[in-house]
């Protein structure tokens, strides 16, 4: 006899319908698998056979053959032990097959026959609605999750033994509903920052500078002396970051489904992603990649920020890659096999020295370094990738006044309700297209938005001429201008709001 039972297979980001057609057949006893399983797959062969005879079934002693078809499409991971097992007793004529027709059927077994989570639940229901499926059987530790989206029945399944004896009709399984957490995301509180911007003492000009890229998404570059409090400052961020939208929390919410990194009790994302890898992280594991690509880093802070901390340690490939998804908002990622697209729209904030023992320009000690030196490793970075870079930050030394100083400054909150009103001005700026802040701004839409006045244009000829700008940073100085204009409350970009953009341009040691 032959059963059919739908699943489904993740692909980069999407989810792809696969039939898991299984043959029960005269012959002897054998188990035959086919259509590209990866390893994780072909073992799926003893945990069905140890899930079905421990729930008290009879496994078929017949030849069975399994196809996950499309033939292919490389199956990967545990996620189809369900299916087959469910495909095997239909097959075998010990469970009711007709309400598995119009279903998806997800979930890896446990030799004990219970049903263990799966990652990518939310890319997989996504496709469930858009091709149609009514219902999905998901492992009970994903039904938070299932059910963010409407629409579709979500029914959670403990154990092989419950799920046979729901479709034989002898027991019921609960239906799951949709989950009113997905209404609740734009009314949430405000994030707690794990560093208040009132703790940190001093440095009012680089705070002001984080306050503008927060408010316009706009990548930063902090350079100073060691503890002058970047990496602080870094840290502090999250906390003055505009919420999420719908949209944006589920955009989240499904790369950190796939990449299997949903925190434990939290079916969604519902504040900006930071993501802070260490200088000695692999190409693949930062633009993403690997045998069977994977998201890295630039796509899990994707709506929120990455932060590279000793910028000029990355390895230099790396960071030229960085290049494409800073000017595009996603990276592509080709193999022979083909090629996938990740999402990559995030806050670019880097943390550097200016010299390899970190004491040049500092007023107190000296730098031990040679000027061939301080011009190699500020060289480091390269022309091209610090022109994608709009705030170009000089982190000072603190003094001691200001260190012991007993009177906190602006908080965080306060800060933060500035950067929601200017998003709030660029959301209705934007709205009907896919910008979400100024720094997405196109070419065309910079030159609707971000008109100058003559004075304007007077300033920016005169910075053009001195700064040698290029054409794509004259367009991110008028992006920086126009969200200085919107943290002000101005529709005009004025004189005092382009020089300040301008101040933020970089200036390098040349030697």
């Amino acid at each position: 006899m032959l059963a059919k039972v739908n699943s489904c297979a993740i692909v980069g980001l999407e989810g792809t319908i696969v039939e898991v057609e299984v043959d029960s057949s005269r012959g002897l006893s054998s188990f035959t698998l086919v259509g590209l399983p990866d390893a994780a797959v072909k073992e799926s062969a003893e945990r069905v056979r140890a899930a079905i005879k421990n729930s008290g079934l009879h496994f078929p002693t017949n030849r069975i053959t399994v196809n996950l078809a499309p033939a292919d499409l490389r199956k990967v991971g545990p996620a189809y032990d369900l299916p087959i097992a469910l495909g095997m007793l239909v097959a075998s004529e010990q469970v009711m097959g007709q309400a598995l027709e119009s279903a998806l059927v997800l979930g890896e077994l446990a030799l004990d026959g219970s049903v263990r989570h799966v990652r990518g639940v939310l890319s997989m229901m996504l496709l469930a609605r858009d091709k149609g499926y009514k219902r999905i059987f998901v492992p009970a530790g994903d039904v938070q999750e299932a059910t963010l989206l409407p629409n579709v029945e979500v029914i959670a399944v403990g154990q092989l033994a419950d799920l046979v004896a729901a479709l034989n009709g002898v027991t019921n399984l609960p239906v799951a509903t949709h989950d009113t957490l997905l209404d609740s995301v734009q009314v949430r509180g405000p994030v707690i920052p794990i560093t208040d911007f009132k703790e940190v003492k001093g440095q009012e000009t680089a705070k002001r500078a984080l306050e503008v890229a927060a408010a316009g998404g706009h990548n930063c570059l902090m350079s100073g002396s060691p503890g002058g409090g970047k990496t602080l400052l870094a840290r502090a961020l999250p906390g003055i970051l505009p919420d999420l939208s719908l949209e944006e929390a589920l955009e989240a919410t499904r790369i950190y489904s796939v990449a299997d990194m949903l925190p434990p009790g939290t079916p969604m994302i519902q504040s900006r992603p930071f993501r802070a890898p260490h200088h000695t992280i692999s190409h693949a594991g930062l633009v993403g990649g690997g045998k069977v690509p994977h998201p890295g880093e630039v796509t899990l802070a994707h709506r929120g920020v990455l932060f590279l901390d000793e910028f000029p340690e990355f390895d230099a490939r790396s960071l030229e890659v960085l290049r494409q998804p800073m000017e595009d908002k996603q990276v592509t990622i080709s193999r022979a096999s083909g090629t996938l697209t990740f999402p990559a729209n995030f806050m670019l904030v880097a943390a550097q020295n200016p010299c390899p023992c970190g004491w040049y320009g500092d007023p107190i000690k000296p730098c031990t370094c040679s000027p061939a030196m301080i011009s190699r490793y500020q060289h480091k970075i390269s022309g091209p990738l610090l022109d994608r870079i709009d705030i170009h930050l000089e982190v000072s030394r603190i003094d001691y006044d200001k260190l012991s100083d007993t009177r906190a400054g602006e908080p965080s909150a306060t800060i933060r309700a500035r950067v929601q009103a200017a998003r709030n001005r660029q959301a209705q700026r934007f709205k009907g297209t896919t910008m979400a802040c100024n720094a997405d701004m196109g070419v065309g839409e910079v030159r609707v938005h971000c008109a100058l006045d003559a004075p304007g244009q007077s300033l920016m000829k005169s910075a053009m001429n001195q700064l040698q700008m290029s054409a794509r940073a004259f367009h991110r100085v008028l992006k920086l201008s126009r969200t200085i204009a919107d943290l002000a409350g101005s529709d005009a970009i004025k004189v005092t709001h382009l020089a300040e953009a301008l101040q933020y341009r970089p200036r390098r040691q040349e030697g």
